[in-house]
């Protein structure tokens, strides 16, 4: 059983199968319009109440990445441990670093696809809405900057947030910079002044954020360290 998990022929199967159910799924979604609630719950609350004729492939999916993930964990160890005494060992499993940085960033989406939300509303002075963490938010004043030709260039928003009716954090939403509070964000995405300013705002929550960008940065080290390690190796062969 081992040795299914080391082959590399079992990675290709399972990837092959995988790519296979993912491009029959893009032919699925455009179909069936229960899809579209994938954009703002999450994809395990979602699929469990979908039937699963329209979701089998998903579950397929799924327990295929669960197969390739364990097909790489075992691969990996088996490869730090034949290479446990070679010279510039941290360069020579660079490929290992880069496999860890695939399972971090799978580890994300398992988790963002248990507890992450996202929700689209509008606000605007003295408004107030109840977060899922039992906060409270009200936005204290919603601005935005007009051109001389009367387009808006820019908008933000003061909001402030409420736990038990007591005030526990004032903050500044900006495009480019979100509000963030007991991991959950909010987002201005855009600001309608007519006939008062009232901005569109977007809640959301992913707890696999950290994990990503986490798993992100080991594959760009892996992928740096490989560069490096081939680099190096053509060097002495030149030199040699």
């Amino acid at each position: 059983m081992t040795q299914i998990f080391i082959s590399l022929r079992t990675a290709l199967w399972l990837t092959a199968a995988l790519i296979c159910l993912l491009l029959y799924g893009s032919f699925v979604m455009p179909a069936h319009e229960e899809f579209l609630g994938l954009h703002t719950v999450a994809l395990f609350d979602w699929m469990r109440e979908m039937p699963v004729s329209i979701t089998w492939w998903l579950w397929s999916s799924i327990a295929l990445l669960g197969l390739l993930s364990a097909n790489t964990v075992v691969c990996s160890f088996d490869s730090i441990f034949r290479k446990r005494e070679a010279r510039q060992w941290l360069l020579v499993i660079s490929p290992q670093i880069m496999h860890m940085g695939f399972l971090l960033i799978l580890l994300a989406h398992l988790l963002s696809s248990y507890g992450s939300f996202k929700a689209i509303t509008f606000a605007y002075r003295d408004s107030v809405f109840m977060l899922p963490n039992n906060l409270e938010v009200r936005f204290n004043q919603v601005d935005a900057a007009v051109d001389a030709a009367g387009y808006v260039t820019d908008w933000s928003a003061d909001v402030e947030y409420y736990r038990d009716g007591v005030s526990v954090a004032k903050d500044r939403i900006l495009p480019n910079g979100p509000s963030f509070r007991d991991g959950i964000g909010i987002y201005i995405k855009t600001v309608k002044l007519s006939p008062f300013p009232v901005a569109m705002i977007e809640v959301s929550k992913e707890p696999g954020a950290l994990w990503a960008l986490a798993g992100s940065a080991l594959f760009m080290t892996g992928m740096v360290s490989l560069l490096a390690f081939k680099i190096t190796r053509e060097d002495e062969q030149a030199r040699s």
